[in-house]
């Protein structure tokens, strides 16, 4: 168990990564503290563990909430090793269609705002204990590929690998691991929206092996990346894509 000792904070741990996120987390030993927006859904989550796992309800739009959330690990456990801030949302839209407010400042709130709320106070707190840790953000391919319908949340992701970047150079003094995932199409309630917008088959025809990534897959990468084994990436977004990001829509019959 390669996170044997470890204490984690993970966000968005409802969705359709993050739970899986939580179960991996658990599985190599870590004691986890599970942060979402929904009591009721964490208490669900909360039911398939034991001691090793606690729930917090947090806004990561608020930088109270995330302070809080950090708060409550350090109380919890004693200590934090690891926030993995993978809280996100998407709509999509045409940009044409977009209202401000809610098709741009809230995605940006969630996707962009939160994970610099997350990067900041798990800084702040790491570098309090002086025993280092690992910060790992949540991002996406489309932070370098254009894509229709998600003008937002691909820019939002765009910030998300700058801020990887920034803060592992000015947190590396106090031996702060700063990484990002990249998803690529995953097969979660957020690309289920693309079903019905029907363009479900065509958005999976357009992957190398014909099929999405699974949750847990990336749930795998993020675990790896939390441990001692991935001790020399820092600052990088590392793909969990099959691959998408390096090729055009394949010539084959559907």
């Amino acid at each position: 168990m390669r996170l044997q000792g470890k204490v984690a904070v993970a966000t968005g741990v409802c969705g359709g990564i993050g739970q899986y996120i939580v179960r991996k987390l658990v599985e190599e030993g870590a004691r986890v503290v599970a942060v979402d927006l929904s009591r009721e859904q964490l208490d669900a989550l909360q039911a398939d563990y034991g001691d090793e796992v606690t729930t917090i309800t947090a806004d990561v739009t608020k930088y109270s909430d995330v302070e809080a959330m950090i708060a409550h690990a350090v109380d919890r456990f004693g200590q934090v090793n690891i926030v993995i801030n993978n809280a996100g949302i998407a709509f999509p839209k045409p940009l044409l269609e977009h209202d401000p407010d809610k098709d741009f400042d809230a995605i940006t709130a969630v996707n962009q705002k939160g994970v610099y709320h997350g990067i900041l106070a798990a800084g702040k707190a790491m570098q309090k204990q002086g025993t280092g840790g690992v910060i790992i953000n949540t991002s996406s391919v489309y932070g370098t590929m254009a894509s229709e319908l998600s003008f937002t949340y691909n820019v939002s992701k765009a910030a998300v690998d700058m801020m990887t970047k920034c803060a592992a150079l000015e947190y590396g003094p106090q031996k702060i691991r700063v990484c990002a995932v990249a998803p690529g199409r995953v097969d979660t309630p957020m690309l289920h929206q693309y079903k019905d917008l029907g363009l479900w088959e065509h958005i999976r025809h357009e992957q190398m092996r014909d099929a999405f990534t699974k949750p847990e897959e990336i749930a795998d990468v993020i675990a790896f990346l939390a441990s001692d084994a991935a001790n020399c990436i820092n600052g990088t977004t590392v793909y969990a894509s099959d691959g998408f990001e390096n090729f055009k829509y394949p010539l084959k019959p559907n």
